[in-house]
C-alpha cells in the first residue's frame, strides 16, 4: 500500500475526501473489470513490500529550481563613429578637390562655389523650419540676397556685405507681406536669423580671397577647421570620458576640446609660418587657439538648433555627412574670426 503524505491530497480534491479515507481504512479490492492490480478509480497498486509511492502522490509539488547555468561575459562593445566612414571620407576628399581647383585656377569660380553652397544651405535651413516648427521663412529673398551678399564681400568688402545684408533683410519683410499676416513675426524673424547666420558669415570667407594671398588664407581657414574638428573626433573617441555639453550635443567631450586646440595649434603655427606672407609661428598657435574655440561653439550651436527641432541632420545631401549645414556649422562661425586675426596679424593686402 502506497505511503501518502498526509499534507498531500491523493485525489485532487475535496469531494474525494470520503473515499480516499475508505480505501485508507480498508483491504483493498479486486474488480473482474479492471485489469489486475488496478483499482476501481484507475490506479495501480503493488502487492510487494518493497512497493514505492505513486509518482503522482510522492513528487513533490514545488521542487527546487535548478541553478542557473553560468551565462558567458557578453563581448565588449567597440566604439561606433555613428556614420559610414568610408563615404565620409569620399565625399570629403570630392569637396576638398572641387575647392583647391577652383581657388587656384579663378577665384571668381570660388566665389561661385560659395555662393551655391550657401543657397543650398539656406534651403536645408528653411525646409526644416517648415516642417519641423510650422515657419515659413521667405526662401526666395534670402537665396537672392545671400548669393549677392558674398559677391558683394569679394568685390566691395565688409562694406558691400553690410549693404547687401541690410537690403536681403528688407526683401525678407516686404516678400512676406504678400501672405496672410498670422505667423508674420516669426517668419521674418526666422528669415532675418537665416540671412545672418548663413550667407553673411560666409561672406568673410569670400574677403579673404581678396588679400594677395587670398587662396592661402582660405586653405589656413579650412584646413585648421578640418583639424580642429578632427582633433576633436580623434582624442574624445579614444580617451573622452568627460562630457563638455551633454544636454547640448552627448557625444562631445572635454578632452575632445583638448585635442582639438592642440591639433589646431601646431597646425596654426605651421600654416601661419609656411603659407601666410609675414607670418609667424607664434600668431598662428593664437589662431589655432581661436578656431578651435569657434569651431566648437559653431558646432554646439548647428547642435542647438538641430535640438529644439527634433532632427539629427539639417539633410541627406551628403552621404555619410548629412546636409550642407551639417560641414558648414563649425565653418560658418570661424571664417570671421580667421579673417580678423589675419587683418590684425598681417594685414588686409
Amino acid at each position: 500500500m502506497p505511503i501518502v503524505p498526509d499534507d498531500v491530497p491523493a485525489y485532487g480534491g475535496d469531494q474525494d475526501d470520503d473515499r480516499g479515507a475508505a480505501r485508507l481504512s480498508g483491504p483493498p479490492v479486486q474488480d473482474e473489470t479492471f485489469p489486475h492490480g488496478a483499482s476501481r478509480d484507475g490506479t495501480y497498486r503493488n502487492d510487494t513490500p518493497s512497493a514505492q509511492p505513486l509518482p503522482s502522490a510522492a513528487a513533490p509539488q514545488n521542487p527546487e529550481p535548478m541553478p542557473d547555468a553560468p551565462q558567458p561575459a557578453p563581448a565588449p562593445q567597440k566604439k561606433s563613429a555613428g556614420r559610414d566612414l568610408g563615404a565620409a571620407i569620399g565625399v570629403g576628399v570630392g569637396l576638398g578637390v572641387v575647392i583647391v581647383a577652383s581657388l587656384f585656377v579663378v577665384k571668381a569660380v570660388f566665389v561661385g562655389v560659395v555662393a551655391v553652397a550657401v543657397v543650398v544651405g539656406l534651403w536645408e535651413l528653411t525646409s526644416r523650419l517648415q516642417e519641423r516648427k510650422g515657419i515659413k521663412a521667405p526662401l526666395v529673398p534670402l537665396a537672392l540676397g545671400g548669393a549677392a551678399m558674398v559677391v558683394a564681400g569679394y568685390a566691395r568688402g565688409a562694406e558691400g556685405a553690410w549693404v547687401a545684408l541690410a537690403l536681403t533683410g528688407l526683401a525678407v519683410l516686404v516678400w512676406r507681406m504678400t501672405e496672410p499676416p498670422e505667423g508674420y513675426l516669426k517668419d521674418v524673424t526666422a528669415g532675418l536669423f537665416a540671412a545672418f547666420y548663413v550667407p553673411f558669415l560666409a561672406t568673410f570667407v569670400s574677403m579673404m580671397l581678396t588679400a594677395d594671398d587670398g587662396p592661402r588664407r582660405v586653405i589656413t581657414f579650412l584646413l585648421l577647421t578640418v583639424v580642429s574638428d578632427t582633433g576633436a573626433y580623434a582624442v574624445g573617441w579614444r580617451f573622452g570620458t568627460h562630457k563638455l555639453a551633454p544636454r547640448i550635443s552627448p557625444g562631445k567631450t572635454r578632452e575632445g576640446l583638448v585635442g582639438a586646440v592642440l591639433f589646431a595649434m601646431a597646425a596654426g603655427a605651421l600654416c601661419m609660418q609656411f603659407l601666410i606672407d609675414d607670418g609667424t609661428w607664434w600668431q598662428g598657435l593664437l589662431l589655432g587657439l581661436a578656431v578651435a574655440a569657434s569651431a566648437t561653439l559653431g558646432d554646439l550651436g548647428e547642435s542647438m538648433i538641430k535640438r529644439d527641432l527634433g532632427i539629427k541632420d539639417m539633410g541627406t545631401l551628403l552621404p555619410g555627412h548629412g546636409g550642407i549645414m551639417d560641414r558648414l556649422d563649425s565653418l560658418l562661425p570661424t571664417a570671421p574670426v580667421v579673417w580678423l586675426l589675419l587683418v590684425l596679424f598681417v594685414g588686409s593686402g
